[in-house]
């Protein structure tokens, strides 16, 4: 069972709320859901959000787009996680964020046929940011129950918690393999975690929604590339900018 588990909160320090910000009267969240209800890959998809009050608002959402939510701590994100995984009897996991309202299910597809393939226990597209040559925003992780149970019960450090697959790419406890592609796109940016994230956004859905296309990877890029103001944007921000060193 492949199980794709959204990350999600309204608590962002960056863009409090911003999962649940419309573009055209949807959430950007919604358009996640969308887009990847396309993967041939993934068997079940949870948003996984936390007990805050707050974090009511993406529940009613999910009951009301007829997704299954799952609640959890809101910095044990790893627990969240795992304890999601096991509910669902999920034997791989695909790990999405609710800022990524463009993630391609082509790009999902590839991570987690190479993931079946090299069979490791982590496979990512965007990680390690060094090697990566995918935007921040089609992010796509893919690990084991067996890997995730493991680093469930020995990972005590609260940021590789927080952060739920630093320990798979940044240690040698575990095996892991990157999906590649031909063309370096890693300068580009995908992601909504700044104002001007979400006017990118906003122009790149309006422009997918007026030319009638699905908006794959390269169809982002050339909407981008055609114009300079946007490519610029949010060209000050870089992939892993919130993470503490």
């Amino acid at each position: 069972m492949v199980v794709a588990i959204i990350q999600a909160r309204m608590g962002s320090t960056r863009l409090p709320g911003k999962v649940l910000m419309e573009i055209d009267y949807k959430p950007l969240l919604a358009y996640l859901l969308d887009r990847i209800s396309k993967s041939t890959q993934i068997d079940k998809v949870v948003v996984a959000t936390s007990v805050l009050e707050k974090d009511n608002l993406i529940e009613i959402f999910c009951k009301s787009y007829g997704v299954d939510c799952f609640r959890g701590s809101e910095d044990d994100v790893l627990g969240r996680y795992y304890n999601c995984a096991k509910k669902y009897d999920a034997d791989a996991i695909v790990r999405l964020t609710a800022d990524c309202p463009l993630s391609d299910p082509v790009i999902i597809d590839g991570v987690i046929q190479k993931f079946i393939d090299d069979n490791v226990d982590f496979c990512a597209n965007t990680v390690p940011v060094e090697t990566s040559e995918f935007p921040d925003g089609v992010d796509v992780e893919v690990f084991s129950i067996t890997a995730l149970e493991k680093a469930n019960k020995e990972v005590s450090d609260k940021h590789f918690r927080e952060h739920v697959t630093f320990q798979f790419w940044q240690t040698d406890r575990y095996t892991s393999s990157q999906f590649k592609q031909k063309i370096n796109l890693s300068d580009y940016r995908l992601a909504v975690d700044y104002p001007e994230d979400f006017e990118l956004v906003r122009y790149v859905l309006g422009e997918i929604k007026s030319k009638r296309i699905f908006g794959s990877l390269k169809e982002l890029v050339d909407i981008i590339d055609n114009n300079k103001e946007i490519k610029e944007l949010n060209s000050k921000y870089y992939f892993g900018q919130g993470w503490d060193k």
